[in-house]
């Protein structure tokens, strides 16, 4: 069996430290900070955001100028929120003693990234309805001058896949039945004729095109209501086609650039977070080596 160790032996072991290697108050401070901070730079770029748009045609910034402008500015938010987050979370954390060098790196560190976490949650728990709406009205306001033109348009397009459809076709079937001699139009109106013309329009809608049968009936029927000549007649329901179509086309443009900016959006965002991430716990490594430093020369004064 073997013999207990001298009581002089088990004085000397080292024991673990009865405090914690986390320093919560410090931690808070810091994620405090840095959420205040990222309010109001989120505000800040609000405005500046609403300075590039405008409902005049032509006044508001292009679109991509405008994404990549709001993308460089969340970067700039992570990093200022952070840097300052994680330098105060180093520079207000208690000092270690009896620790190694590269221990006081590490929880420096540790705490930077802690403190940029927390505020992280806080900003999404608390604050993220208030964040979402100032940074959604300018978003908002950008979209709304980018795709104001298609708006109408797209409404068409998509009338199909509502019941009210056919009245949402109704500048389109007014364009086919526009008399061509204004002055000689009548009281009396072919309803039949117009809700065939709606409906064609509607089901030309839903399956893409107008089949060539439902273009000649078209034609026919706007011949007769009109007083135009068959040719005349076929060529305004060609034009009226053309741009049905072309509301079309613009409404689907404008749902592909809105994806494409919600996903370079979140690609962005997700890189200024993991750069937000690293800056703080940097920041908090450096502020907590000036912190013993300082109180190093302190000490040998």
């Amino acid at each position: 069996m073997q013999s207990p160790l001298p009581s002089a032996a088990v004085a000397a072991a080292p024991t673990e430290s009865s405090s914690s290697a986390v320093s919560w108050a410090s931690i808070i401070a810091g994620a405090f900070a840095a959420s205040t901070l990222t309010v109001i730079l989120m505000l800040i770029g609000s405005g500046l955001g609403l300075t590039m748009v405008s409902p005049w045609t032509g006044s508001s910034a292009a679109p991509t100028t405008f994404a990549v402008s709001a993308a460089v500015w969340l970067v700039v938010v992570q990093w200022l929120s952070s840097a300052v987050g994680g330098y105060l979370t180093g520079r207000l954390r208690t000092k270690w003693v009896n620790v190694h060098n590269d221990e006081v790196y590490f929880r420096d560190t540790a705490h930077g990234f802690l403190a940029w976490a927390l505020a992280t949650l806080l900003l999404a728990g608390v604050l993220g309805s208030a964040l979402s709406a100032a940074l959604g009205s300018g978003v908002q306001a950008a979209a709304t001058v980018a795709s104001g033109a298609a708006m109408g348009a797209s409404s068409a397009a998509a009338a199909s896949q509502r019941p009210s459809a056919e009245s949402s076709m109704n500048y389109f079937v007014d364009m086919l039945f526009r008399p061509a001699d204004p002055a000689s139009a009548t009281a009396a109106q072919n309803d039949t004729a117009v809700a065939q013309a709606g409906r064609i329009l509607v089901a030309g809608a839903a399956n893409g095109e107008v089949s060539p049968d439902d273009r000649a009936y078209l034609a026919k029927l706007v011949a007769s209501r009109t007083g135009l000549s068959e040719p005349d007649a076929k060529k305004r329901v060609d034009t009226v086609l053309a741009g049905i179509d072309d509301a079309k086309n613009k409404a689907k443009a404008a749902a592909d650039t809105a994806r494409k900016a919600v996903a370079t959006f979140s690609l962005v965002g997700a890189l200024s977070m993991v750069l937000g991430a690293f800056i703080a716990s940097a920041a908090a490594a450096l502020g907590g080596r000036q912190r013993d430093e300082e109180e190093a020369l302190f000490l040998n004064r």
